[in-house]
């Protein structure tokens, strides 16, 4: 599944191709898209983000895929957090950005 999270006016569409062509790499079927539109509150106060974790805990998805490490949380204890959160619901975390090398991305 992908997750994504913006400011509320934020054009995610090209973010949500990536991603969706970055799963698609690696043959990993796309069961759900969720974005979080509100700003970047703390993880815990983020709907799409519960709701990302529970589609993983329900077996709907075994990984999440985000574009930037930003989107989880920029600080870092906050992200180990939700990481181990994602681990515990018996899926893994991706960071496209991370990865891909790609000249927009943000340090992981």
């Amino acid at each position: 599944m992908i997750y994504l999270c913006g400011d509320p006016h934020a054009d995610t569409a090209e973010l949500r191709r990536d991603c969706t062509e970055y799963a698609e790499a690696f043959c990993w079927e796309i069961t759900a898209v969720i974005e979080d539109g509100a700003g970047a509150p703390p993880p815990p106060d983020r709907t799409g983000l519960r709701q990302a974790i529970e589609h993983v805990r329900s077996g709907g998805a075994g990984a999440v895929v985000t574009a930037r490490r930003s989107m989880i949380s920029p600080v870092a204890r906050e992200y180990d957090q939700v990481t181990r959160e994602i681990e515990k619901a018996g899926g893994f975390l991706h960071v496209m950005a991370a990865a891909s090398g790609r000249p927009h991305s943000e340090p992981a």
